[in-house]
């Protein structure tokens, strides 16, 4: 029966011997996590949950010097400010970056093929008309393919479309500056400020006795 208690008092005497972890130790793991990979892997996934985004303007080109125009099954990069067909409708399909670009007036999607070239679809619904919207360090914003990773929406200084395996990240002509169309700027409204007050408490008049 003695051995008991003996045997209890040297476990507890080893775990109490046990080194205590450092607090730098203990969050060496979590600083140790790259949330980049988290970030791109939900970017890259479809959100069926959340409500979509749906926002109107146009992208300059800054090569051709004029807006992105989704003529039907045609597209180029030879609009004028303010003209119909490069009023785009881009809807937000996740929460990171990817959306989907149609054309107000024709109602076609910006998409590219397996060739890399860009086309217009009444049908939006492929993968081929998914792209990853990136905002470069200049401030101009790339279209990456979600399909075709590497390939980017791009156009000549004619306007003419660049052909996806032959764009790059860091060519002026993957590069677009969103515009609100000629008049439809939107309009920001002036911020309120609210002043509360304390509330006074309330003194019933007495009546004389």
């Amino acid at each position: 029966q003695s051995l008991c208690p003996g045997a209890l008092l040297c476990s507890c005497s080893v775990l109490l011997s046990l080194p205590t972890p450092h607090p730098s130790q203990m969050f060496a793991a979590e600083e140790n996590v790259d949330f980049r990979i988290h970030v791109e892997n939900q970017t890259r996934a479809r959100d069926d949950v959340s409500r979509k985004q749906l926002r109107l303007y146009q992208l300059y080109s800054r090569t051709s010097g004029k807006h992105i125009q989704v003529l039907g099954r045609r597209i180029s990069a030879k609009g004028e400010d303010g003209d119909k067909y490069a009023q785009l409708l881009v809807e937000t399909d996740t929460f990171g970056s990817q959306v989907r670009i149609k054309g107000k007036e024709t109602d076609f999607y910006l998409c590219m093929n397996r060739k890399g070239k860009l086309v217009g679809k009444p049908d939006g619904t492929s993968k081929e008309c998914v792209f990853i919207e990136k905002v470069l360090e200049n401030n101009y914003t790339a279209l990456m393919s979600a399909k075709y990773s590497g390939w980017y929406v791009g156009f000549t200084k004619k306007g003419r479309p660049r052909k996806g395996p032959k764009t790059r990240e860091n060519q002026q002509d993957v590069h677009f500056m969103k515009r609100y169309p000629k008049g439809q700027m939107e309009i920001q409204k002036p911020f309120k400020y609210t002043t509360v007050t304390k509330r006074t408490k309330r003194i019933r008049p007495t009546n004389p006795s």
